[in-house]
C-alpha cells in the first residue's frame, strides 16, 4: 500500500500524525492527574483513539465507564486510565494507539469504510421513521448525538474477523490506498460487495447515546 497523506481518529482527519498527537495531548492538558474526562468530545475522541490499538479489544472489556488522567508511569506526563464498567481499570498508551497499524487492522479500517453508506442508510431511515431514539433506555436522540451501535447483535470486531477467515484470512484482503478518504479500501470491488452483504447478515444495528456508546463492549 502506498502511504497516505493525514492520519484518521475515528472520523476526525488531521493533516499530520504529529496534528493528531497534539489533539490528544491537548485533552490529556485539559485535566490534572486523578481527574476523570468529563467532556464527552474528549471521550469520544478516546474512545475512537482506543480503536487504534492493537489490543483494544483486551483494553475496552466489558465496556468504558471513564476515561480518567493516570499519573506518569515514568518521566513527567501523566496518559490515561481506562476504568471499565465492571469497575476494572486499566492504563493504556496513546503513543501505542498512534503507531503503525498492523494489517488487521489496516483491514478493519476498511471494513468500517466500506459499510458507511449502508451505516449512513441505516440511520436516515430511523430519521426517517421519527425513531431517534435509544433503542438501550428509550432516551429522545438530535441528530447529532445519535451513535450507530452493533450492541444488539455481533460486534463488528467479531463479525468482521467471521468474514476474513471465510475468504481466507487478512491477508488475503488486499486494500488499495485512497487519498481523498485517508484510508485503504479493498482493491477487489466484488469482494467489497460480498463484505457489505455479509456485514448486513449479521450485523443487529441500533441507537445510542453517546454515554451508552462508550460504556459498550468492543
Amino acid at each position: 500500500m502506498s502511504s497516505v497523506p493525514g492520519f484518521l481518529i475515528g472520523q476526525r482527519r488531521y493533516p499530520t500524525k504529529k496534528a493528531a498527537r497534539e489533539a490528544v495531548i491537548a485533552v490529556r492538558d485539559r485535566y490534572s492527574v486523578g481527574q476523570t474526562v468529563d467532556r464527552l468530545e474528549d471521550q469520544e475522541l478516546l474512545r475512537d483513539l482506543l480503536d487504534l490499538h492493537a489490543e483494544a479489544d483486551e483494553k475496552i472489556g466489558c465496556g468504558i465507564e471513564a476515561f480518567v488522567i493516570d499519573k506518569p508511569l515514568q518521566g513527567k506526563h501523566s496518559g490515561f486510565r481506562i476504568v471499565r464498567t465492571d469497575g476494572s481499570d486499566e492504563d493504556f498508551s496513546f503513543h501505542a494507539c498512534l503507531a503503525p497499524p498492523s494489517y488487521r487492522q489496516q483491514v478493519l479500517s476498511a471494513m468500517r469504510a466500506e459499510a458507511v453508506e449502508d451505516i449512513t442508510d441505516y440511520f436516515n431511515s430511523r430519521v426517517a421513521a421519527n425513531s431517534l431514539k435509544s433503542d438501550l433506555s428509550g432516551t429522545p436522540l438530535d441528530v447529532a448525538g445519535a451513535h450507530v451501535s452493533y450492541f444488539q447483535g455481533p460486534a463488528f470486531v467479531d463479525i468482521a474477523t467471521a468474514f476474513a477467515n471465510e475468504v481466507g484470512g487478512w491477508d488475503a484482503i488486499e486494500l488499495n490506498s485512497s487519498s481523498a478518504a485517508g484510508h485503504g479500501m479493498f482493491a477487489d470491488r466484488a469482494l467489497a460487495q460480498r463484505w457489505r452483504e455479509h456485514r448486513k447478515d449479521h450485523a443487529v444495528l441500533g441507537l445510542l447515546t453517546p454515554q451508552e456508546n462508550l460504556r459498550r463492549a468492543h
